[in-house]
């Protein structure tokens, strides 16, 4: 009889050790962060880098790969709780699958500002050229510093140009572009300036359709869609400043573009108040897609980024091809 309560006592130790283990593993999933979506070549989920900053980052990365096809990919999050930045990292690369099968020529630059933390984890095929002291030496001297005076667009850019620097086969980091000289180099005046020989005005009604129609559909796409909307900003300023000029002649293309410089901010600040907006936003940082008045947005090559199309849904212009990692890179706090 005793043998027999001494079996049932040890059974019931085993189940609750297997117990307590379940509530240990479970309890950690529960602080492990998501994996956000991988929407582009910057996935700034930690809303740390300004929009300029992103679209650099982007088309420095892009123009990388282009020449290498190194996949170099930026993540920022707020926070990671309990779990260590090696270990996220290490589950990033796995879903991402960042860098060429075969070639595993992936990197991952990591910034948590929450938690003071980054990381740059190197894929298996460049960790001869990008090592662990590279890395190191990377985040101590050129990402740590800005950090900590808090400028976070010049760290993470100064660390993604070292890193892509060293990658190409250079020692130090790009130029900084040149300043532009001081002085006045070309002088203009509106009372100078003639007025262009107009087409009739059945031709400009025609014209003023299509060309309004046009750089107007775009402008409305810039101020209902999250991220992306601020480089359709910048990039429809010289087409709102020389096309409407056949129209209503110079001066009045002159109002038009400062009424578009003033009015498109404006707007897109009003509408990014809004819940759908907010929604959209959301939707596009965890699924990819976000639907808005029957159209639908798929994250594109920036983080934030997107682009529209109607009916289903598309899928994104950037993924990783099938790369690894096996821990190499380097971590660092600030």
């Amino acid at each position: 009889m005793s043998a027999a309560l001494s079996a049932v006592v040890a059974r019931g130790l085993r189940a609750c050790a297997a117990l307590l283990l379940a509530a240990c593993v479970l309890a950690g999933l529960a602080w492990a962060a998501d994996v956000p979506f991988l929407s582009g070549r910057v996935v700034d989920d930690a809303e740390i880098l300004s929009p300029a900053a992103r679209e650099r980052l982007t088309t420095a990365l892009k123009n990388h790969e282009q020449k290498t096809t190194n996949q170099i990919v930026v993540l920022t999050v707020p926070t990671i709780g309990q779990e260590s930045i090696e270990e996220f990292a290490t589950r990033v690369f796995e879903q991402w699958k960042l860098g060429q099968k075969g070639k595993d020529n992936g990197v991952l630059v990591i910034v948590v500002p929450k938690d003071r933390k980054m990381r740059i984890e190197v894929g298996y095929g460049l960790e001869g050229a990008l090592t662990d002291a590279i890395s190191s030496r990377i985040i101590r001297n050129e990402m740590t510093p800005q950090f900590k005076s808090g400028n976070y667009d010049r760290g993470v850019e100064d660390g993604v140009n070292a890193v892509v620097a060293r990658l190409e086969g250079g020692a130090e980091r790009a130029a900084e572009p040149a300043a532009p000289a001081s002085g006045n180099t070309f002088s203009f005046s509106m009372s100078g300036v003639d007025e262009p020989d107009l087409p009739p005005w059945p031709m400009r009604i025609l014209l003023g359709c299509f060309i309004f129609g046009i750089i107007g559909l775009f402008t409305i796409i810039g101020v209902m869609t999250p991220g992306v909307g601020w480089f359709l900003y910048l990039f429809l300023i010289p087409f709102w400043a020389m096309f409407p000029i056949i129209i209503v002649g110079v001066k009045g293309a002159l109002v038009l573009l400062t009424i578009y410089v003033v009015g498109f901010p404006l707007a897109k600040l009003i509408i990014s108040r809004t819940s759908w907006y907010d929604k959209a936003k959301k939707e596009l940082k965890t699924k990819g897609t976000a639907t808005i008045g029957g159209f639908t947005m798929t994250s594109g090559g920036s983080s934030g980024g997107s682009s529209w199309s109607s009916g289903s849904s598309s899928s994104g212009g950037f993924s990783g091809g099938g790369g690894s990692s096996g821990g190499g890179g380097s971590s660092g706090s600030w």
